[in-house]
């Protein structure tokens, strides 16, 4: 009950100051580190007390995928049975709702254990490629096909159609965050193309649909992988550095020194923190972020 009455609070104060402004839209995407794997009972105690202000999301990997609609943020993974979970982005959104003080989206699409390469192991056989081949023989995740790219793409689409085009002041998307790269480790030599193309799939997409050419350089933010991590791969490490020297939008946060869970792999409440932190420290670097 406290939680909705907070919930409830920050969004009539978000109605109240964000009118006849530009409303912020981030849409996130990945594996599992991006899914999150920390026991929602472990979020931080001034993210419990505070909230997530006036952030909703559309949760394109659960109950809301395609459909364009948008709830409340609290953290989830679309998973069967046991505690809700949260991950380094439930940090981020809790920083921009500090900093900008009104309401805010988000949509999102990640499963864990998933790659963009079609060559390698992936969750549900379902993958993030671009490739025009893969996509042109598959169709989108949420309506029974292998394409989690279309899926991703088509509730951004639903989401601007039915919400985000409705909104006074306008919209706009001010960044793509993204971590995920594990499961493309044994094919390491080709994420370099595999995710350019991901990213530039994106950025295409939402110029075709808003007609909005800013999109071509669509601010991008992903991490790298623990030190630690049981699948941790140089040659991907290699390739999103390489793309960040070769792309100004694109920017790369090393989280070699981010600590994980028990199972070597996904970050800890402290490792997602720490992520979660980089991460907004570097979209108001960029000024995709700009506290009111």
């Amino acid at each position: 009950m406290a939680r909705i009455i907070i919930t409830l609070f920050w969004l009539l104060c978000g109605v109240a100051v964000s009118a006849g402004k530009v409303t912020p839209v981030i849409i996130t995407a990945g594996q599992s580190n991006t899914d999150g794997r920390v026991p929602d009972s472990m979020l931080p105690d001034y993210i419990k007390r505070d909230g997530f202000g006036g952030c909703m999301w559309s949760y394109g990997s659960g109950e809301l995928s395609g459909k364009g609609s948008f709830e409340p943020f609290y953290p989830k993974v679309a998973r069967r049975g046991g505690e809700a979970l949260w991950g380094y982005d439930a940090v981020v959104y809790y920083r921009i709702a500090k900093a900008i003080n009104r309401e805010f989206y988000v949509i999102k699409e990640s499963l864990g254990g998933t790659a963009v390469d079609p060559r390698c192991g992936s969750t549900q056989g379902m993958y993030w490629s671009a490739a025009p081949e893969f996509l042109a023989a598959n169709t989108a995740a949420d309506r029974g096909g292998k394409s989690l790219l279309k899926a991703f793409t088509n509730n951004i689409g639903a989401c601007i159609d039915s919400v985000l085009s409705q909104k006074p002041g306008g919209y706009e998307i001010k960044a793509f965050l993204w971590h995920q790269g594990e499961s493309d480790r044994l094919k390491a030599e080709c994420y370099y193309d595999n995710l350019k193309a991901v990213v530039s799939y994106v950025r295409r997409y939402l110029v075709e649909k808003t007609g909005d050419e800013r999109y071509n350089s669509l601010t991008f933010i992903c991490g790298t992988f623990s030190s630690e991590s049981r699948q941790r791969s140089q040659g991907v490490v290699d390739a999103l550095k390489l793309l960040a020297e070769e792309d100004a939008d694109f920017h790369v946060i090393d989280m070699y020194d981010g600590s994980l869970l028990d199972d070597g792999l996904h970050f800890d409440a402290d490792g997602a923190v720490l992520f979660g932190n980089r991460v907004f420290d570097k979209l108001v670097e960029t000024g995709a972020i700009i506290a009111d």
